[in-house]
């Protein structure tokens, strides 16, 4: 099987070939762990999960490495560890915080049918390397020191911008570009910065201070994928510092992708950090970007409680991941009720093996969409689809426990009844046109309808329940 996938650094869709097919490396950057994910934080999670298990299907389970990061140290992760732990050491109060905010988004993420990456390095615990990083920077004149800080000198690495692909005023638009007078250059951007007394912070030769946000990445991701015995810098060889792929939303390319090839590449010489870049598009909700102030902003923990993660993470695969999604209720209504089909057309299904064509589609720079599809024409096979809809994260529950999950519909007995005796009336008339639409307009009302014949007089009857 040739799998092929878009990347963002070259814009063309490419065959991929992994460095070493004993050791595929994809990295995605993780998330900021100050509060409950929102459904947006959900989308590359599910996405590059969805990678993953294709790869761990073509190489093997044990020949794909997955490394998604922690960002464990931050302004917002900050300043809500002073107001929830005052007087707490800061180093301390924050890995307080974000040991509970972490293991809600674990839970959040597993109950959407992901699988755990092989490794979740946490910033805070990478920040040797982050100084090793930036000295190393500094000595081959990438970078220098200026009042407690360490910044990066962008007109010093003339592939800048690369990834990103604007002209240098739109990037500095896109930047929110910081005056400071220590800068040598407007768009040279911090590695290390100064903490105070009430922030969280470490021993630097540039003072105590604490981490930029983008050389955190490069530390992980060499500590993990590239060094991950701890071997040490390997700059004689550019092939050994570059892995296969990295992933994320499209809000990252520019600044921070940008800035992690930047930091990477001219600290150990590799060309381009990862072969393979891959961004997934942006989420809106009922049409309208998601925030707080339009009152539409929705935690993963605030849907789960209302709908089964299969569903949100069906609803999230039926748009190809390069595209903008727009999250609504009408798509994950209709997710269910695929999903509800699933389950019944497998409840029995024995082993089987994953269909060719699901692959084929997933193999075509991961396009669900036509997977979906796909799967739609397994219902002669449920072996097979089974074990396909297994191999996507689906079919966790028993077919009695996933029918448990969808709650009885609110029905008003009395006008349920007199619809009934209605459509059994259109029955005995042979009416039936009205019939159908009596059962349809039933069936809106969320009630499941059951004919049959009366044992002792042989008449027609029906039974209804509620659609659960």
């Amino acid at each position: 099987m040739s799998l092929k996938l878009y990347n963002t650094l070259t814009r063309t869709k490419e065959d991929f070939v992994p460095i070493d097919p004993a050791n595929v490396r994809l990295y995605v950057c993780g998330p900021t762990v100050y509060d409950y994910a929102h459904i947006g934080n959900a989308r590359p999670v599910i996405v590059f999960d969805v990678l993953f298990r294709l790869l761990r299907h073509v190489y093997g389970a044990d020949h794909v490495t997955y490394v998604r990061n922690i960002t464990d140290v931050d302004d917002k992760i900050n300043a809500r560890a002073v107001r929830d732990y005052p007087g707490v050491p800061p180093v301390e109060a924050i890995r307080t915080l974000t040991e509970t905010t972490y293991g809600q988004f674990q839970a959040d993420v597993a109950a959407l049918g992901c699988l755990p990456p092989t490794f979740t390095p946490r910033a805070t615990e990478h920040v040797a390397t982050m100084v090793a990083l930036i000295e190393r920077l500094i000595a081959r004149g990438y970078a220098y020191a200026a009042e407690g800080h360490a910044l990066f000198h962008v007109p010093a690495m003339k592939a800048y911008g690369a990834l990103a692909r604007r002209s240098l005023d739109d990037m500095i638009a896109g930047a929110r570009v910081d005056v400071a007078p220590y800068k040598r250059d407007p768009m040279d951007f911090v590695l290390w910065k100064p903490s105070s007394d009430d922030e969280p912070g470490w021993p630097s030769p540039w003072g105590r201070g604490r981490p930029g946000w983008h050389i955190e990445c490069s530390a992980m991701s060499l500590d993990t994928l590239i060094t991950p015995s701890g071997g040490g810098f390997q700059c004689d060889d550019p092939l050994k510092n570059t892995f296969d792929i990295h992933g994320g939303g499209i809000d990252l390319v520019f600044p921070h992708h940008e800035n992690e090839i930047a930091q990477t590449s001219c600290a150990l010489g590799t060309p381009r950090m990862a072969n393979v870049w891959m961004h997934n598009g942006f989420l809106q909700v009922e049409g309208e970007k998601m925030s707080k102030s339009l009152g539409n902003f929705t935690t993963i923990r605030d849907l789960l409680a209302d709908w089964p993660g299969e569903v949100l993470r069906l609803t999230m695969l039926r748009s190809h991941y390069h595209q903008p999604i727009d999250w609504t209720v009408r798509g994950m209504e209709e997710s269910w009720r695929v999903l509800d089909d699933w389950y019944a057309v497998t409840a029995d299904a024995g082993e089987g093996a994953v269909a060719p064509a699901v692959l084929d589609a997933l193999a075509d720079d991961l396009n669900t969409p036509k997977a979906i599809a796909e799967l739609h024409g397994l219902k002669q096979q449920p072996a097979a689809l089974a074990a396909t809809l297994r191999m996507l994260g689906f079919l966790a529950d028993t077919p009695a426990a996933w029918a448990a999950r969808r709650p009885a519909a609110d029905v008003d007995a009395a006008a349920v009844n007199a619809l009934v005796a209605a459509r059994l009336a259109a029955r005995k008339a042979k009416n039936f046109a009205e019939s159908d639409r009596l059962r349809d307009e039933l069936a809106a009302l969320g009630v499941t309808l059951k004919d049959g014949k009366d044992p002792a007089t042989g008449e027609p009857v029906t039974t209804w329940e509620a659609k659960r």
